[in-house]
This record gives C-alpha cells, structure tokens and sequence, in this order.
C-alpha cells in the first residue's frame, strides 16, 4: 500500500484554502492523513474556532474507516443510527460522521489517505475537498467508479 506523500498533501490544503479564499468561505481547517489515519498535515486558517483539528480530523477517519466520503458516512449514520453508533463507539469517539471528509486516490485507484475539511457549509467543505484532491493531480472516488470492485468501489458490468 502507498501512502500520500508530504508534497501532495501540501498541494491538496494550500489549493483548498486558496479556493476557499477565493469564494470568501469562513475561515477553514484542513487535514490529510495517510492510511491508517496518520496525520501527514494540516493547517488551520487564522479565525477558525476551536476543535478544528479533531473536526477534520474525524471527517478524514470516516472515509477512511467505512471507504467513502464523510457525507455518505452521514447519509448512513441517519439509515442506520444504532450501527453507526457502534461503529463511531469502537472507533474511540474519532469518527465525524458530517460531510468534507473524501478519500484520497492515486491513478490506480488505489487509495492512499484522506482529507478533511471543515469550516464552511457541509457542500461547502466536500466541494473544497475535491477541489484540493484534484489540484494534486489525484483521484476521488467519483473518478474511479468504472474501476469496480478492484478499487473496492461498484462498477459497471464488464462486456464480453
């Protein structure tokens, strides 16, 4: 398994809280962690409130933790309220079911960390979080859906 390099996570927060400047957002945090929710950066924008890091922190353990973005995980935690409640419990309370947190992947798929962004609207901070993913060159998981269950994701039906 390969991890998200310093580089890349740099490239993925500058260009979000660059967008996020430039759509005058609320002042953001953002976090990449590698696999296994190792944080490889962040960075918090001056104005930003209190518990930011474990904000984003959370979002990018969610996706890390079920395989798919933090807003899904929500989705899910309202489907499935007590399931989600042991999962978030064994978790250690580190799970932030609430949209901005999204997988991070390489061109093979493969995932190699996640994001977290908080600070604005829930669209906001996921639309933030692809933008930056994108800006290094990499993948979500939107970008990867033909690539199936290889890439641990539904795919189409093959031909032939």
């Amino acid at each position: 398994m390969t991890a998200i390099t310093l580089d890349q996570a740099e490239h993925i927060i500058d260009a979000i809280i660059a967008r996020g400047s430039s759509l005058n957002c609320r002042p953001l945090s953002v976090i990449v962690v590698e696999p296994g929710c190792k944080v490889k950066a962040f960075k918090k924008e001056d104005g930003s409130s209190m518990i930011r890091f474990e904000m984003t922190y959370g979002k990018a353990c969610a996706a890390l933790s079920l395989g798919r973005s933090s807003k899904l995980v929500r989705e899910r935690a309202q489907e499935r309220p007590i399931f989600m409640r042991y999962l978030i419990a064994a978790s250690g309370d580190q799970i932030f079911p609430e949209g901005g947190g999204m997988l991070i992947r390489d061109a093979q798929g493969e995932v190699i960390g996640a994001v977290g962004v908080t600070g604005d609207t829930e669209d906001r901070d996921e639309e933030l979080a692809i933008h930056g993913i994108h800006a290094a060159g990499l993948k979500t998981d939107a970008d990867c859906t033909g690539m199936g269950r290889q890439v641990g994701l539904p795919g189409q039906p093959r031909q032939g």
